[in-house]
């Protein structure tokens, strides 16, 4: 029990032991500023002050990246209020014990400065410190300041462009999510950093001014306890009370100079591959040319009379010998680069890589960039990983990161979709209007600019927003900027989703249903080979037949492996294994569906016509039949749809994928169903009969 309990003390304090001292420390400092410090005590604390300055200047000069001492600023909080607090428990003891003060290390740096007694030394160290104070206050701190504030504002006026070249990235598929997520948080870190940077280096240049008014009380101070109090003479108070402050002034002095170094360092190197001293030794060796420059000047300055020789020549001679070694070493660099040239050269030339390209990308004109900044929303970049699930769900098809990029050709209110480097669609979007689209009907006339919508190619108008409510209330559909983008890229994916669905995509997918389903996986796979299962699949990706029961389709392919590998036919008997699936699509709640059915005779002509090519069978039409038969297929889908009805053209199992193949170019969106594909529950509803007029 005992053992146990000493187990768990141990365990909490090893885990809690740290964040215990560092609370502890930071209390001492603040109640040093109220308690009476022991001269041991004090001497310690002003060694360990000078050892943490020294660790944080080192710290700084062998850091590659910043944000390795992300702790900078509260540091430099801390240890601005520890060295101030010394200040304060050094005044309290000096001006309480006059020339009995006997604080080795204050006494060190008085002795050390003001060197010679007298008057002289007095005057030499009080020099000698204001200097010290004017070259921290207005070189050091203020630089390190501006360089801050530069700093920090510039690090939050990219963060926009930085974000988005990020997603663009991660949409493309260059970079992983994790990776993606990690460099965000490094650039939110970054920011934040310079954040406090701009507002730590406050801290120091207060501690310059702090310190200027407590040498002057010390000594003023001194004087008047010294020749009041203990009754000294004034030369002996000015001697004792001038030289300990300035003793005094200089312990505190120094562990800020170095602090203000760091900050100066830590602010100017935020665009480094390296430590310090490795981008100096990269950096300051790349040219030799100009160690030979300044080697001949030290060497003519050592000839001219009145200068010491005896110093400029040497000098000169070390700057010459290290230009000679360096230009030896860059000699030796250029032949090793022309002897791998050479052997490049003599080798067999290598086909270059082909550049790929993305499957989907978005590119935007610049003024529509804001629509995927992450500090205005960035609603469309949450949309379009919304659309990409959707589709998943949808259609079956796990669409490929989309690359969203600016684009300066285009104009700035445009946008655009490629397919492999293909335009297949493009828009305009005015930033801060909405568009009201028209359904259908008379309606009443809006005040805006007209236009199309991209997705659908309804008319359509360019409101502002004050008419909004007008619209919604006439009947309009009102939609803002990226919800027209949305819509327009679902739209493209449902049209081009065959197109998208790649060899290495359904290797990826048959791997996966692999683990539950290796059997009728094993089974296809001998049967078919991957362009023939892509052209199968393709074929009902085109018709917008989901794709997402794959087990049902490579069980109908594996039904009828035997029977025929003709590619129209093995789609047609897949259809009719999905036929619950697609009734459901299109038929209305109550599993009604309403078609239109085709003249017997008509039909006949269409299946008689029917010619067999590389990529199927088509129906091979006289023109003058063909366009008479585009016409009654319009009006007769014009005239249901006038009903309220959306209708699908039914037909038999021989004539579908023919009368798929005529209406297909005029009437991408038309649906053509054959009656095996209607399952039991689904009730018929016909709205018509397509019949060619006399000629």
């Amino acid at each position: 029990m005992a053992d146990a309990t000493v187990t768990t003390f141990r365990g909490v304090f090893g885990r809690q032991g740290g964040d215990v001292a560092i609370a502890l420390g930071v209390v001492m400092v603040v109640m040093m500023l109220i308690i009476p410090l022991p001269t041991f005590l004090l001497d310690l604390l002003m060694a360990m002050n000078l050892m943490l300055s020294l660790l944080v200047i080192l710290l700084v000069l062998y850091n590659r990246d910043p944000l390795e001492f992300s702790l900078f600023p509260t540091v430099l909080l801390i240890s601005t209020v520890f060295g101030l607090a010394l200040n304060v428990s050094s005044t309290r003891l000096i001006l309480g014990k006059g020339a009995e003060f006997d604080g080795k290390i204050v006494r060190a740096f008085a002795t050390f400065v003001v060197g010679s007694e007298g008057s002289q030394g007095l005057v030499i160290g009080l020099i000698i410190f204001i200097i010290l104070v004017a070259v921290q206050f207005m070189v050091i701190t203020k630089g390190a300041t501006r360089v801050s504030e530069v700093a920090a504002r510039f690090a939050l006026d990219g963060l926009p462009a930085k974000q988005m070249a990020i997603d663009s990235e991660y949409s493309s598929g260059a970079i992983t999510e994790e990776e993606a997520r990690n460099r965000k948080k490094h650039l939110d870190d970054s920011v934040n950093f310079y954040g406090s940077m701009d507002g730590s280096t406050k801290f120091i240049s207060g501690t310059v001014k702090v310190s200027i008014v407590i040498t002057m009380v010390n000594v003023i101070g001194g004087l008047i306890v010294g020749t009041t109090i203990h009754g000294e003479p004034l030369q002996q108070a000015l001697q004792t009370y001038v030289s300990l402050t300035i003793g005094d002034g200089l312990v505190a002095q120094v562990p800020t100079l170095l602090v203000s170094v760091a900050t100066g360092l830590i602010v100017t190197r935020s665009i480094s591959n390296g430590s310090f001293g490795e981008d100096v030794h990269s950096q300051f060796t790349r040219q030799s040319r100009i160690y030979f420059v300044a080697s001949a000047f030290m060497i003519i300055l050592g000839f001219l009379p009145g200068f010491p020789w005896y110093l400029m020549l040497p000098l000169g001679v070390i700057t010459g010998l290290l230009a000679i070694r360096l230009n030896r070493r860059t000699a030796a660099d250029i032949a090793s680069t022309h002897a791998d040239e050479k052997a490049e050269q003599t080798e067999p030339q290598e086909i270059s890589p082909v550049v790929p390209l993305d499957p989907i990308s978005l590119e935007l004109g610049f003024g529509l960039i804001p629509l995927v900044d992450k500090d205005q929303g960035a609603e469309l970049l949450e949309r379009v990983t919304r659309i990409r699930k959707e589709a998943a769900l949808d259609l079956g098809l796990v669409v490929p990161r989309i690359r969203i990029m600016d684009n300066m050709r285009l104009e700035p209110a445009e946008y655009a979709f490629k397919l492999r480097g293909t335009e297949v669609g493009r828009g305009t979007i005015r930033m801060g209007h909405f568009m009201a689209i028209n359904p259908g009907g008379e309606r009443e006339k809006l005040d805006g600019e007209p236009t199309v919508d991209p997705a659908f190619g309804l008319p359509a108008t360019w409101i502002s927003e004050p008419v909004r409510e007008k619209a919604e209330r006439a009947g309009y559909t009102v939609v803002d900027g990226p919800s027209i983008i949305a819509t327009h890229l679902t739209e493209i994916l449902k049209h081009h989703a065959g197109e998208i669905l790649g060899r290495q995509e359904i290797r990826s997918m048959l791997d996966t249903l692999k683990s539950d389903y290796s059997a009728v996986v094993d089974e296809v796979t001998k049967a078919f080979s991957l362009g023939e299962i892509q052209k199968i699949l393709q074929g009902l990706l085109k018709e917008q037949v989901s794709i997402r029961n794959l087990v049902a389709i490579l069980e109908t392919l594996g039904d009828f492996s035997s029977v025929s590998k003709d590619t129209g036919y093995l789609i047609e008997k897949t259809r009719q294994s999905l036929g619950r699936q697609i009734c459901l699509q299109y038929a209305d709640d109550e599993k009604r569906l309403q078609v239109l059915t085709i003249d017997p005779a008509v039909e006949k002509t269409i299946i008689d016509s029917r010619t067999e090519t590389a990529t199927g069978d088509i129906a091979a039409l006289e023109p003058q039949f063909h366009r008479r038969w585009i016409n009654a297929v319009a009006n007769g889908v014009k005239a249901a749809r006038d009903t309220g009805a959306w209708p699908v053209i039914l037909c038999s199992e021989a004539a579908r994928p023919l009368v798929r193949s005529t209406t297909m170019r005029e009437m991408p969106d038309l649906v053509v169903m054959s009656v095996p594909e209607i399952v039991e529950g689904i009730q018929i509803d016909s709205v018509g009969e397509i019949r060619l007029g006399e000629a």
